[in-house]
């Protein structure tokens, strides 16, 4: 690779177009999922190396993809991703003590570290969690002693020579098959799963708890937090969000919905509802409204691939916490700040509650987050520019440039502006997800899964 070249790549995106902020290419058409409303995309996770990218959807399927290899005459296609395979990871259950339906919605998807040659994934829904092993196999065996070439069984008295089994070549097959399923730990709905550290334990956290198992023992877990009140009418926040830190499996975040974080270490007890850090930015009384309390809700929340920073998202912002500063935010970037004005609609139609998910780029030096009309955000920290990219059918076509999209709040529209009052709510990417170490995003609008690459010169 020249020099030049690599020393772009090292600087990030931000160094590859100079009139824009990033310059980033579509990889291939818009990978469409299907047209019901099962088919709506739920969450979209890279997995360790990038290699694989999964997708959940509201009709409790897993579609995996795998990246295609690079081939000396085709050196472009390297960004390409490909189906690999497709299963059901969770059915629509009934729960006949409540009365209450459960739905098959995957709402989280998170891998583990590939340890051999398998792939393994936790997967969830409102209630259960399921660890899955996604493998290859190219060969069968034939030749057994006690059974005949269709499987069927033969009679003993029959055989006369014993033959040794061998191994037969076949058509390459992926199979995904359930190693463990962790259920009836949770009353409330699951919105988190996390893989700790160790690789030996993950929790799942609900409205009011979050629970740490064990990935060997399906039949208990340990609950490390619970904000239930003994009385419900007393009930003043729930939990949005948790994960594990990085690199310490001690050390967790969970954040609420009054817009506060809490930083917990297990170490200092076995319930850890006595924090040990608490993250919140006091309100401003000039902006205080009827929705204040709405909007301040945090929807996700990231530690950095360092473990130094926390990442929040609420309504309208982006938000990066120093672990060390607890009073406010060292970064606050404002997502679609437009729509402030617009807050009582967006209510009445309820996207005010829309869940936007936020993602680091590999280095921690960028931040990605979703918004309406199937607008996405980049901040770039270094620089502190921004910029507004469109995931849309008419610009789709492989390898076509996104152009940076603006917002016109009132006053004279250019031609290249779009009206506030044109945005269609009904349009939103509220899950990302970013290639742990290259300039390759996946956004997934609806049913419709896009990823795009950086545009090298």
């Amino acid at each position: 690779m020249p020099a030049a070249e690599a020393d772009k790549r090292a600087r990030g995106i931000g160094a590859l177009a100079q009139d824009t902020l990033w310059c980033f290419s579509q990889v291939k058409g818009t990978i469409e999922i299907g047209a019901t409303e099962a088919d709506i995309i739920s969450t979209v996770e890279f997995n360790h190396t990038g290699e694989l990218l999964a997708t959940g959807d509201k009709g409790g399927r897993v579609v995996i993809f795998q990246r295609e290899q690079e081939s000396k005459n085709q050196v472009h296609r390297r960004g390409e991703y490909n189906v690999y395979s497709t299963f059901q990871s969770h059915e629509p259950e009934f729960d006949y003590l409540k009365s209450l339906e459960i739905e098959e919605k995957i709402n989280k998807i998170r891998w583990l570290p590939q340890q051999n040659a398998a792939y393994f994934l936790l997967s969830t829904n409102d209630k259960t969690v399921k660890l899955w092993k996604v493998s290859e196999r190219d060969k069968r065996p034939e030749g057994y002693n006690l059974k005949d070439e269709e499987g069927r069984l033969r009679d003993p008295a029959t055989i006369t020579t014993l033959r040794v089994p061998v191994l037969r070549p076949m058509d390459l097959m992926v199979e995904a098959t359930p190693r463990r399923v962790f259920a009836n730990a949770h009353t409330y709905h699951i919105n988190s799963i996390s893989v700790n550290s160790d690789y030996e334990t993950y929790m799942s956290a609900d409205d009011l708890r979050i629970n740490l198992w064990n990935f060997e023992i399906t039949n208990q877990s340990f609950n490390i937090v619970d904000i239930k009140p003994a009385n419900m009418e007393e009930l003043t926040e729930v939990i949005t969000a948790a994960e594990f830190h990085p690199h310490h499996c001690n050390t967790f975040v969970y954040s609420s919905s009054k817009g506060t974080i809490r930083l917990c270490d297990m170490r200092a007890s076995a319930l850890c509802d006595r924090h040990t850090k608490f993250f919140e930015e006091p309100e401003d009384p000039s902006n205080r409204s009827f929705f204040s309390e709405i909007i301040s809700s945090i929807s996700d929340v990231k530690f950095s691939h360092s473990g130094r920073y926390i990442m929040t998202r609420d309504y309208l912002t982006v938000k990066v916490w120093d672990l060390n500063m607890e009073n406010r935010p060292i970064e606050t970037y404002q997502v679609h700040d437009y729509l402030r004005s617009k807050l009582c609609s967006l209510y009445e139609n309820d996207c005010i509650f829309d869940k936007f998910e936020c993602v680091w780029n590999g280095s921690d030096s960028v931040i990605m987050t979703g918004s309406y009309n199937n607008f996405f955000r980049m901040f770039d920290r270094n620089t502190k520019r921004d910029v507004t990219l469109e995931a849309s059918r008419e610009n789709s076509k492989p390898r076509a440039i996104l152009k940076p999209r603006k917002v016109c709040v009132g006053g004279k529209r250019r031609k290249d502006e779009i009206s506030v009052d044109s945005l269609d709510f009904s349009k939103k990417i509220l899950h990302t997800a970013w290639h742990p170490s290259e300039n390759i995003i996946a956004v997934a609008a609806t049913n419709n899964l896009y990823i795009f690459q950086d545009k090298v010169n």
